[in-house]
């Protein structure tokens, strides 16, 4: 391992360390089902866990979102795998990632690290799966993961439908060098790309995956080639299952053999289905349970608490013309009480966001959203200012996600406020709302809300509001707030990179392309089947610290 990765890993647990939570007996985004490996009847080796439904097919480049992520990052594995406890990055199919200038970087695979398939993890599974991921054509979500890399303008379309093919199919800063070597050149120095690799983007891909010629790889995605320590076994509607790789070449096993994600349409549902022991394990706990602390009773002891990565905001439709004036969206920021909603709808288990970046990274500042501070009489100025709205103002929420009780919170207070016409409109579930952002189709606000890939300020900042970032669901673009990325990005002092972030984050406070308005902490419980198990910084259940009763 090399100094740089070294330096950030040491900054990133310093940062997840200090907001480590704690909660019932332990530290520390369907329908009811009668299932025979949950309950206290169940199987030794079989836990069910509440899913919901991915946007997309399980293809790691086309994944930014919670529903297909849960589930890759239990049968992926990377470059880097980020510690469970704290989110400490560490060499997981590297042997090593060295660079002298944070440009050109040589990356060595250890050897007999296997895919689900039996064959071996390559330097070429590496490259040619970036290449395919990075290529316009393929229209992929986690594309823009590849811009640093040289070469990746030559492969993207010169028009919005493609119709005039990239220069080029292979990105020229990659290059394999034997089976087990492969470099990395990037267009700048990117100070922090050890941490970025263990990012689902950037798994490998095996060589079954590019035989695979149907549209979009939906072949392939029913039945994934990982080489993580679970695989995906059956993909339906109504589940996901994955099942322990025997061969699993890591150090990260799985304690149960079986984990089968349910989904679940109703959070409300899952929750009483944990509470039932008809379910293993949720991470929701619908708003309504957690005043009184009523979850812990359900629950007895079987719930925790972590604080995690988690950053909720609601976003202006890009499109929304109405909504394009500076002045009316600070006014609505401002008319917001955060303090009185994750007070009375959480119960104090949210925080009121001062920000666009988690307190869980290093680098988080407190207090670079002004326009965050709640103050009715300047919102009602700013708002006389802007000319109003008017007309209805749809806030969208997915209604499998348990947003309801905050949304109408929200509206409440636009209207009390400033006398918008707030309405909650609510999608069915999480890929609904996610296929209306991402096409467009969708006006007014949106919730919007991101669960960090992996430690580190920029995450925050790059892939939501960099100019055509993946995740960029407002459209924004800031000619200055990209050239201080990349300023930030080439720095390969931490602290000095850092601050440069902060500079960056507080330009949105002008702009405000989206509005904070809480960091999560995450709260979760589980049937009498289980002993014990730990939630991670991002969220996400740890399978290797299951215990079973």
């Amino acid at each position: 391992m090399n100094k740089t990765i070294k330096a950030w890993a040491a900054v990133a647990a310093m940062g997840a360390l200090t907001l480590a939570g704690c909660g019932g007996g332990q530290s520390d985004d369907g329908g009811s089902t009668d299932d025979a490996s949950t309950g206290t009847n169940a199987a030794a080796t079989a836990i069910t866990v509440r899913g919901c439904t991915p946007q997309n097919p399980l293809i790691p480049t086309n994944t930014n979102e919670v529903c297909g992520g849960n589930v890759l990052d239990a049968s992926e594995a990377k470059l880097v795998r980020y510690d469970p406890t704290d989110a400490s990055p560490a060499l997981d199919i590297a042997e090593s990632i060295e660079t002298e200038d944070a440009i050109t970087w040589t990356v060595k695979l250890k050897e007999g690290y296997l895919f689900q398939d039996g064959t071996e993890v390559l330097a070429k599974n590496f490259v040619d799966a970036w290449n395919w991921g990075a290529y316009g054509p393929n229209a992929q979500m986690n594309a823009y993961f590849f811009e640093m890399i040289e070469g990746y303008d030559a492969l993207q379309c010169a028009d919005a439908d493609c119709a005039t093919a990239p220069t080029a199919t292979e990105m020229t800063g990659l290059a394999v060098v034997d089976d087990h070597t492969f470099t990395i050149k990037t267009t700048t120095p990117t100070s922090n790309l050890e941490v970025r690799l263990g990012y689902t983007a950037f798994a490998p891909q095996p060589d079954a995956f590019f035989e695979d010629t149907s549209d979009g790889k939906t072949e392939f995605a029913k039945k994934p080639i990982a080489a993580g320590p679970y695989e995906v076994t059956a993909v339906t509607d109504t589940e996901i299952v994955l099942e322990k790789f025997a061969d699993y070449s890591g150090e990260f096993t799985g304690t149960v053999d079986t984990v089968t994600f349910k989904v679940y349409n109703d959070p409300n549902a899952a929750y009483n289905d944990v509470v039932g022991n008809n379910l293993d394990l949720t991470d929701l706990v619908p708003t309504d349970q957690l005043i009184g602390d009523l979850w812990q009773q359900d629950a007895a002891d079987r719930w925790g608490t972590k604080d995690t990565g988690v950053f909720q905001s609601f976003t202006f439709a890009a499109g929304d013309e109405k909504l394009a004036n500076v002045q009316l969206r600070q006014a609505m920021s401002m008319a917001i009480d955060r303090a009185q909603i994750t007070e009375q709808i959480f119960n104090n288990a949210r925080t009121p966001a001062t920000g666009w970046v988690s307190p869980v990274v290093d680098g988080y500042k407190a207090d670079q959203c002004t326009n965050c501070v709640f103050d009715v009489d300047k919102a009602k100025e700013l708002y006389a200012a802007s000319g109003g709205y008017e007309g209805e103002l749809p806030l969208w929420v997915n209604g499998d996600g348990g947003h309801d009780g905050w949304a109408n919170a929200v509206c409440n207070q636009l209207r009390n406020n400033l006398g918008i016409n707030c309405v909650v409109q609510t999608t069915p579930d999480f890929a609904t709302l996610r296929n209306m952002i991402t096409e467009r189709e969708i006006s007014g606000l949106f919730r919007t809300g991101w669960q960090m890939d992996y430690p580190s300020i920029e995450n925050f900042l790059t892939p939501l509001y960099a100019t055509g970032a993946s995740s960029n669901d407002s459209d924004y673009s800031n000619p200055a707030f990209d050239a201080k990325l990349a300023e930030a990005a080439a720095a390969t002092d931490i602290d000095t990179a850092n601050t440069l972030y902060q500079e960056a984050e507080a330009m949105l406070d002008a702009d405000l392309p989206a509005v904070p308005l809480w960091y999560q902490q995450s709260q979760y419980i589980y049937s009498d089947n289980i002993a014990s198990v730990e939630m991670t910084p991002f969220s996400t259940f740890d399978f290797t610290s299951v215990e079973l009763k």
